[in-house]
């Protein structure tokens, strides 16, 4: 029988940060689903060895999911000795974008040596591929026009992981998510004035189509969330953990 998830939520919250810190969550103690600007402390905070980290999967690149790059390489270049692969995986221009961000606050960066390799890779829909130890495949979601957005699949250790990112209800979503053991999944839309994110209906329904697996994981929340009554759902909290 193969070895639950580890899921370690090092934030929880949308982009507004109320009450929440941004999302962004590890798996097994190696694989990063987005890097928030708070996500070094945060990985400091849970004592996750730096040097561990094998890939960062960027869903698109809103500040709340993408500018805590910069400070991840910072402390790798300066006091975390790193000498494996580091694989950046995410939308078009991933490699330019981070360049430019990092221009802007740490000019002399990327001018340094490494010991290790920065790989990038940039996915179109329905990429595929592999980093040590895990299997991906990239979807694009419906989220905004201004770059590409992405939710993905991942395989490892004989458990299957989807996270949508950030989204409206659409088809790739549920591709990505059926048959998987854990959907990490957002759910911004608590009122009137969502934008372009799920609610509660769009989960239920999300639900309904899936059936009873996989396990739900909701994140990029509001404050305050309360369960939905929506069978075998989890809500992450800042440095949660869940063993799925």
């Amino acid at each position: 029988m193969s070895s639950p998830l580890d899921l370690l939520f090092l934030g929880s919250g949308n982009a507004f940060a109320s009450g929440r810190y941004w999302n962004s969550f590890l798996v097994n103690g190696r694989y990063l689903f987005d890097a928030s600007p708070v996500v070094l402390p945060h990985l400091k905070q849970a004592k996750v060895p730096l040097a561990d980290l094998e890939a960062v999967f960027i869903s698109h690149f809103h500040a709340d999911h993408f500018f805590g790059l910069p400070f991840l390489l910072l402390e790798y270049s300066e006091l975390t000795k790193r000498t494996k692969p580091l694989t950046l995986i995410g939308p078009p221009t991933l490699e330019e974008r981070l360049h430019r961000l990092t221009a802007v606050g740490f000019p002399h960066l990327f001018h340094k040596a490494r010991d290790y390799d920065l790989d990038f890779v940039e996915v179109t829909d329905g990429m595929m591929g592999e980093v040590p130890g895990l299997k991906w495949t990239a979807r694009a979601v419906a989220h905004v026009d201004d770059f590409g957005c992405f939710g993905y699949r991942v395989e490892t250790a004989g458990r299957s992981l989807a996270y949508s990112g950030d989204s409206t209800k659409c088809e790739a979503l549920v591709d990505l998510a059926s048959g998987a053991d854990v959907f990490v999944v957002e759910c911004s839309c608590w009122g009137d004035q969502c934008g372009p994110h799920m609610g509660p209906a769009d989960l239920r329904d999300l639900r309904e189509r899936l059936g009873p697996e996989p396990a739900f994981v909701l994140t990029h929340l509001e404050p305050g969330t309360k369960d939905l009554g929506i069978p075998n759902t989890f809500i992450a909290e800042d440095l949660a953990r869940f063993s799925l």
